[in-house]
């Protein structure tokens, strides 16, 4: 698809949101439930949409917390239910309908003060915190709940991550921490279409007053920040004067940085303090649109202008799961870059990890990942897209590292016990600096020596119109599907439905050869469907990669 003229520019009066508009949407918008682009929806991450579209209002949300309240009931769940939001505007009127639910059902709730914004990671860090203290490590499903015992904390957060200001995005961490798995998700979605389609009727809620009452304050800040240093060496930062830049995007990691700057006294300078609902003060991404993606150099064109500023700087989106690397020689790194830059040094520092600990990566990450991998004698997990197929492996410790093509991670603290089950900004962003206070070198240099070993890959994602029933086929599709013996001049060696790490089904197919692969799968929201595509050819013949793969697409959609 095109780039926009405006990419990277300012964010101009017109591409504003109305907030009072949006704000009155969420109440006053009913949603048909007949309209599936009106229907709850759990995507990769939880459900998303907009007031102004009808697919994000407070019917949605009431639903979805009663089926919330169910699930974790007919689950044994109740304990706590950590509930955060972050930045956009549909966030805190999303919070204030779930509040008045979960009080209703009687589901003990800890909220941050004041309205603050609480990051995703803070959620999951908080979850596995209050349940180990009860002893109870809780993996898998939230059939665990029921087997080990009474008490365990769920949580729920109030965000669409990096999506532009309208949206809105509701999502449910179960025991574990992290993500809820496909099965969970199903059965909440189902409930709260369900409830949709009756009206509300079974819905049970309490007014405001009283569930902001009924509702205990958390120090979500205070817990986290004050754990920090058990993940990442602060100490080294300190001690080797890195100096740091920092712009949260407007999102729920400002006080965060704040807080860790002060106790951890870093040479940190946040140069945005800005939180404003419209996000005024970004500059436009790709297509022209407000989005807080701390991987896009047009979104991120601000802090690239710092760059020469700081030893390295630092971003973060809405609510602090994705996070964004800069340095002075490299720029903005792509995010396969700093994973794997991030994967050779954390494997090479931390000694107390167990030797059999592995990497986690999803199919469309970079295959320097395998080789990095393959450098250093661990083992490469590959699974489908979604952060939820990595929770089981970082909570026993079977995987060390869990990352996304996307710029999502977390890892194991410096001991070897889990951190967090969901993406951690924060603490890759915090790494980035660690890494550059022990190595002498930024991670962009360090990636740079690593394509010295392994070769330099070329990596692209395009987009490419489907209808919905051709994004249907696209995710059923087989190996026996599609006709391709050879990839852009070299016989291909495996072509995959099934993540080779979980023997779970990636939506899409993966082919690959000794040294290219692409992969395609359908958007979950939009009528395209995506094709990754890597080479460590060049670029030259990531070009021919691509074209091929769209060929072969292609072709398999119209067989049907």
């Amino acid at each position: 698809m095109p780039t926009s003229p405006r990419a990277g520019q300012p964010a101009a009066p017109e591409d504003l949101i109305d907030v009072d508009a949006l704000l009155a949407a969420y109440h006053d918008v009913h949603p048909d439930p007949a309209d599936p682009a009106q229907r709850v929806s759990f995507g990769t991450s939880g459900h998303r949409g907009s007031a102004l579209r009808g697919s994000f209002n407070a019917d949605h949300i009431l639903a979805t917390t009663q089926a919330i309240c169910d699930y974790r009931a007919a689950a044994g769940v109740d304990g706590p239910l950590f509930l955060g939001i972050d930045t956009h505007a549909l966030s805190a009127p999303a919070l204030a309908t779930a509040l008045e639910v979960l009080v209703a059902n009687g589901v003990p709730v800890r909220i941050a003060p004041d309205g603050e914004a609480t990051p995703t990671p803070v959620i999951s860090h908080a979850i596995l915190g209050h349940n180990r203290r009860l002893g109870i490590t809780a993996t898998g499903t939230t059939a665990v709940a029921a087997a080990t015992g009474r008490g365990l904390a769920d949580g729920i957060v109030v965000t669409p991550s990096h999506n532009p200001p309208a949206d809105g995005g509701f999502k449910y961490n179960p025991t574990h921490g992290g993500p809820a798995d496909t099965a969970a998700t199903k059965v909440i979605q189902d409930r709260a279409n369900a409830l949709l389609e009756a009206g509300l009727a079974g819905v049970t809620r309490v007014p405001y007053a009283r569930a902001r009452a009924a509702a205990l304050v958390h120090d979500y800040v205070g817990a986290y920040v004050a754990d920090l240093g058990d993940v990442v060496d602060l100490d080294a930062i300190r001690g080797a004067g890195v100096r740091i830049g920092v712009d949260p995007l407007g999102g729920a990691s400002l006080v965060y940085w704040q807080a860790l700057t002060e106790r951890y006294k870093l040479d940190l300078e946040v140069v945005n303090t800005a939180v404003d609902p419209t996000f005024a003060f970004m500059t436009t991404d790709w297509d022209g649109k407000i989005r807080m993606d701390p991987s896009s150099p047009y979104a991120m064109a601000s802090l690239l202008r710092l760059a020469g500023s700081f030893d390295v700087a630092l971003a973060n989106d809405a609510d602090a799961d994705r996070h964004g690397i800069v340095t002075p020689g490299a720029g903005l790194l792509n995010p396969n870059h700093y994973l794997s830059a991030a994967i050779a040094y954390l494997f090479g520092h931390r000694a107390d990890w167990p030797a059999g600990t592995a990497i986690g990566k999803t199919l469309v990450s970079s295959s320097m990942i395998d080789r990095v991998g393959a450098g250093i004698g661990r083992g490469v997990v590959e699974v489908p897209v979604g952060f939820k197929w990595f929770v089981d492996g970082l909570t026993d410790g079977t995987l060390g590292f869990g990352g996304e093509e996307s710029a999502g991670a977390s890892f194991l603290r410096r001991g070897g016990g889990v951190w967090t089950t969901d993406k951690d900004g924060l603490i890759a962003c915090l790494l980035a600096a660690e890494m550059t206070a022990v190595t002498g070198r930024d991670p962009g240099a360090l990636y740079g020596e690593l394509t010295e070993l392994h070769g330099a890959p070329a990596y692209r994602r395009v987009d490419a119109p489907a209808t919905p029933a051709q994004k249907k086929i696209l995710a059923a599709l087989t190996p026996a599907s599609l006709s391709a013996d050879t990839l852009a001049g070299a016989p291909v060696t495996a072509t995959l439905s099934h993540a080779p790490g979980n023997g779970a089904a990636i939506g899409g197919v993966k082919v690959v050869t000794d040294d290219a692969w692409f992969a395609a799968r359908p958007s979950g929201t939009e009528d395209v469907y995506k094709i990754y595509a890597e080479s460590f050819r060049g670029p030259q013949h990531l070009d021919e990669v691509i074209a091929q793969a769209q060929a072969i697409v292609d072709a398999a959609l119209a067989r049907g």
